[in-house]
């Protein structure tokens, strides 16, 4: 069936409930798992060139992303699961999950329904919709 599976994670609770999902269905199958957390890049306009507050923001979004790379490495070990995490900086999260998965050779893509809520999810959309509107690959959606 399925050999390698990519799990993007967000941080929110729906998408820690996916990877848990994730890991017991790569479990099940015997797939090995590779979980992604992207980092948003804002353009240099959003924060600007000289802005003291840009580096603090990098630290603290890769920080968080780092925290959420390591609970998922450790919901990995307990379900006896092979497991890498890679974390990239994209300001298009749905082409870094495209792209990691075919740079890592999956054949599932496995990630919760939604992260943005209300107004934003209808400014920047679901990033899950896009991944599903541009993956060739399979898509798994967890709610």
């Amino acid at each position: 069936m399925y050999q390698h599976i990519l799990v993007p994670t967000d941080g929110t609770p729906l998408s820690a409930s996916a990877v848990k999902q994730a890991m017991s269905l790569a479990k099940t199958v015997g797939a090995k798992v590779t979980v992604l957390t992207v980092v948003h890049r804002l353009p240099t306009l959003a924060l600007g060139p000289s802005n003291p507050y840009a580096d603090e923001f990098r630290r603290d979004a890769h920080a968080e992303a780092e925290r959420r790379l390591t609970e998922a490495e450790q919901e990995a070990k307990q379900v006896s699961v092979p497991c890498e995490v890679v974390k990239v900086e994209d300001r298009q999260p749905y082409e870094a999950i495209i792209e990691t998965a075919g740079a890592r050779g999956c054949d599932l893509i496995v990630m919760a329904s939604h992260g943005s809520r209300g107004i934003s999810a209808l400014v920047i959309g679901s990033e899950t919709m896009k991944v599903l509107t541009h993956s060739k690959l399979p898509v798994l959606i967890y709610r």
